[in-house]
């Protein structure tokens, strides 16, 4: 079947909230490059990349009313609600081992993975009366989106920083604590001290990043990422044979073999 005209302007409302986002984490994050190049921030200054991102918000929120579909409208906007609860959510960070990890998923889905998984689901309203086909599009998505995150979790610690266009160990860095050192975690237990501090102290982050690459800690991120590309194929099989189908189906495995 064609691409419909509204499902074209969901997939660019997407990628403008996409980019919003990216603006705004900048900011707050202090980055000095962002894809190989220099963030808004660095070139204009905070303010001018905070209105810069709102900017783009506000163009995807005209595009999202055109489109004059009141469940779509719904849907997309739930994006960017998640987007901002999972900003919160990575401020903070629990004491316990297994309710950090679940913390960390959480945040996972509400910064990375709501965007493909409600993006999905709109295309897929425009496309199909069926609710069964809704919710197949939002778990493929959702099962994707976590995974492409786990991977960019991996590559933070696995790829060179001009590889990977930005500066590696970065979320060590800004005290984040994402898959390979939670498990690492398990490995040395007296990194639950740095992560409870945010790895603030002097050597804390060099320690940190030497821990994950002596642990299981990338390969174990890396199982997981699998596992949710063969749920989201699992997925998006329950729709019938089509080369569409086969080529989402490629792309878990494009998530999973990308290096940058």
């Amino acid at each position: 079947r064609e691409v419909q005209a509204s499902q074209r302007s969901v997939a660019i409302i997407a990628e403008m909230i996409h980019t919003a986002s990216l603006v705004h984490d900048d900011v707050i994050d202090d980055a000095n490059s962002r894809r190989g190049k220099r963030t808004l921030n660095q070139i204009w200054g905070e303010r001018k990349a905070v209105l810069a991102g709102d900017f783009i918000l506000s163009a995807a929120s005209v595009a999202l009313a055109r489109i004059g579909n009141t469940t779509i409208i719904s849907v997309l906007t739930q994006v960017i609600e998640d987007l901002v609860r999972g900003e919160f959510l990575q401020l903070g960070s629990k004491e316990n081992e297994n309710e950090r990890f679940a913390h960390y998923l959480e945040k996972t889905f509400k910064k990375t993975a709501s965007l493909i998984a409600n993006s999905c689901k709109a295309v897929s309203i425009l496309g199909c009366p069926d609710p069964k086909v809704h919710e197949i599009a939002y778990q493929y998505g959702k099962n994707v989106g976590i995974a492409f995150q786990l991977i960019d979790d991996v590559l933070d610690f696995t790829s060179c920083a001009d590889h990977l266009g930005k500066p590696t160990a970065a979320d060590l860095k800004l005290g984040l604590a994402t898959g390979p050192v939670l498990f690492a975690c398990r490995q040395f237990p007296e990194m639950n001290a740095m992560i409870m501090r945010r790895f603030s102290k002097p050597g804390d982050v060099e320690r940190a990043r030497k821990y994950v690459l002596q642990s299981d800690g990338v390969q174990q991120t890396t199982y997981l990422a699998q596992r949710y590309c063969h749920a989201a194929t699992r997925e998006i099989r329950k729709l019938r044979p089509s080369p569409e189908r086969e080529a989402l189906v490629h792309l878990t495995q494009m998530v999973l073999m990308r290096d940058k």
